[in-house]
Order: structure tokens, then sequence, then C-alpha cells
């Protein structure tokens, strides 16, 4: 029986629970729903002692939820909701906005924010990958893999919807799992010490592909087609039509760990780091993977980055938010630095990775970037790159995800 905060929490419409496939039903304690004109995206913003929900549109605070601990946050995947790494696993928190589709045309609601009392139990919890109406968090402590559909996602374990798929690695490892339309799990495999390879798994668990040529994997990305590509300390691995590809990277050592891929794009962007000796290397070129041709292109920046800087827009373009205060917009195809975009002063990325540095995040049209130095988010136009909002905070923005405000379609997309 899920906690009466969570049931207030999925309302369908004023004073109402809903969920696909259950039938609705009145609950008392259910916040007041307003209806909307039109979506009402909200970012989830931690800092240190909570979670700031603001509206996307305004920049205006709606909800300050108070939370102890470092935080991170993932969209759930059902528009509606965020996963917050915590303490005891992932916890769901309502971003209190939603839409249903009525034939040709839908409503769209906002509600009070809140954290819920549902967590899917981790001892380190580590990636949330969503991908085709699925949500695949990872155990680092255990190796254990959930994934569940992601319009129930706020059922939590054993919800009547939820569908959890489970699967626990050979040994625990800082790893990843992403879950494909046609149920084919990619995941990562390795010890504590040493990251090494892909798993390849169909539907009833079997290994299909594997390869242990992947030192230090790291990360994912699902890119147009179906590609996945999963990074690697000399390049990616390639999966496409069932068949792993090792795609070298430019020098022995070529740590690709951060990636960020596009539905309406082939190419996968990812980081680059060529120092294997480097404490804190400050890398100063992306690379560019086109899933069609295997082949792998870098490109000069004229500034470093971090692994919050890598985004995608609506139409594909890969975006990096460089340490010189500019979004450099690259066209994917050609590796063309189409505008650099000014936004925040200057900075250096601090030597320990939880230290807030500027963030990206992006969702229909707009990039939204985080200033911890000035306590600001700033929105902009992709295209046209013009700043039309900013907000001053009462604290110091460290993450963001992004709750769009509209229910998934069948196929998982928005």
């Amino acid at each position: 029986m899920l906690a009466s905060g969570l049931l207030a929490s999925c309302a369908g419409g004023p004073g109402a629970v809903a969920s696909a496939g259950a039938s609705s039903r009145t609950v008392s304690a259910a916040p007041r729903a307003t209806e909307r004109a039109a979506s009402a995206p909200r970012l989830a913003v931690t800092y240190d002692g909570g979670v700031l929900v603001l509206d996307a549109l305004s920049l205006e605070p709606v909800a300050d939820l108070p939370l102890a601990g470092y935080l991170r946050v993932n969209a759930a995947g059902d528009g509606r909701h965020v996963l917050v790494s915590t303490t005891g696993g992932f916890r769901v928190l309502d971003a209190a906005t939603w839409g249903h589709a009525h034939g040709d045309h839908a409503h769209w609601y906002t509600a009070d924010p809140l954290l819920t009392d549902v967590t899917y139990p981790a001892e380190e919890p580590g990636h949330v990958v969503v991908h085709a109406g699925r949500t695949a968090m990872f155990d680092d402590a255990t190796g254990h893999v959930v994934v569940v559909d992601s319009a129930h996602v706020a059922e939590g374990p054993g919800g009547e919807h939820v569908d959890a798929r489970e699967h626990t690695t050979p040994h625990p490892h800082h790893g990843v799992a992403v879950e494909l339309e046609d149920g084919t799990l990619v995941v990562s495999d390795g010890t504590a010490e040493a990251r090494t390879g892909v798993r390849v798994l169909d539907a009833g668990g079997n290994v299909r592909a594997a390869t242990d040529e992947c030192p230090g994997v790291h990360g994912e990305t699902v890119s147009a087609g179906g590609a996945v590509t999963v990074g690697c300390e000399d390049g990616v691995v390639l999966l496409r039509d069932g068949v792993l590809t090792k795609i070298d990277g430019p020098g022995e050592y070529a740590r690709i760990g951060n990636q960020a891929g596009s539905e309406h794009s082939p190419v996968a962007l990812g980081d680059l780091k060529v120092d294997p000796d480097a404490t804190l290397e400050r890398p100063n070129r992306v690379s560019l993977v086109d899933t069609r041709s295997g082949e792998l292109r870098t490109v000069a920046l004229p500034a470093s980055y971090t692994f919050r800087s890598l985004a995608r827009g609506d139409d594909g373009e890969a975006l990096v938010l460089g340490t010189d205060g500019a979004l450099h917009v690259i066209d994917p195809g050609t590796g063309r630095i189409e505008r650099s975009v000014p936004l925040v002063d200057p900075w250096t990325e601090p030597e320990d990775w939880q230290t807030p540095r500027p963030s990206l995040r992006v969702h229909d049209g707009s990039a939204y970037v985080t200033d911890p130095a000035t306590r600001r988010v700033i929105a902009v136009d992709v295209r046209t790159g013009e700043v039309f909002r900013t907000a001053t905070l009462d604290v110091v923005p460290d993450e963001m995800a992004v709750a769009t405000g509209e229910a998934p379609d069948e196929h998982g997309h928005h």
C-alpha cells in the first residue's frame, strides 16, 4: 500500500489519483490541483540541504524541500517525478506537474511539489538511465539493477503496474545499465577495482553479446536508430543491430566517460580526456561518434568543461558549457562550432567533483544553466542565443533535473 502522500501526488485532475491501466480514485488528502493552459515544466535544483523546485518558464521557486546529505537528481522518465539519490536509495520527488491526453487534446495540471515516502532501495545509488519508457537504476555497492516502467515509477517497489525487471552483475562496481525497446539490457561489467566490459542480455536475461575490451567503462547514451555507445578509457563500445564493436579513441589513453545522445541525431557527444597521469584533467576537446559509420571525430574548444557540461538541443545540436562561461553549439555532423553564447563569468573546475560548478540541462528549446558563483539560474533559447530569464536564488545551486509536465507516449517519448 502506498503512503497517502504519494497517492495525493499522483492526481490526474483536481483531487483524483490516476494511473494508466488503473481506475481513478479520490483521496481526501490530495493537494488542490490547478489546471494549466499548457504544460508547465519544472526544475529540481539541488543545494546543500535540500532540493529547490522552480517553475522552468518563470524560474520562480514553487517549493523548497529540505533533505540532508549530498544529493543527486535525475528525471524519473514520466515527465512528473524526479529520482533523488540519497540515503537509502533513489527517493521519488513529485515535482507535481503533469498532463493527460484525451483524444485530440490534452489537459495539464500543477500542484504543490513534495518528497514522497517512496524509495527504490540502494546502498550506493548511482546512474539512472531513462530510455523508451523504461527507467534503469544501478546500485554501485551491490551491482543490482532495477528497471521499471517510467510511467509508473512513482508507485515504487512492488507497485501494481511497475513491471520491474531486476539483474545483479557478477561483481559490484560503479556501473550503468539501459534497457532498449525490444527488452535488450545493456549493462557494464567489472569489479570495484577494475571496470572492464559490457554485457548485452536479451529479455530473458541470456547473454547475447559481450566484450571485455572496455577498460574503465563509464557512462552510456542512445542515439537515433537505437545505437548505444558505452564509454571506455580508450574509446567507446558501440552496440548496433545486436553487434558490439570497439571504436578506438585518438590515442592509447582516450577516456570518454560522459556522453549525451539525441533521438534526432545518429552522432553521440562525449567528453575526451587524454592524460592518464592527471589528477584532475581539464579537457578542451570533445568527441563525436557517428553510430552509423563508427567514425570518431574530435572537436577542439576554446575552453575546458566538466561532466555537467554536455547536453543536446531539440534538433540534435551538441551543446557544451565551457569554463569560459559560454554555451558552445556544435553541429554534430560537421563538428563545426556554430555559435558560442556567453552566459556566466569564466570559472575553474573545482578539485572536488562534489563542489558545485555550472551545470547544463535542456528542455523544449531552452537551455538551463546554473551559476553557483552568483547563485543564479539562467534560461537561454538554444537557437537564438537569447537569454530570456534569469533568477537569483537564496541557495547555491548544484545539480538539476527537468520534470517536463508532459506524460510520455507509448514509446516513452515526451
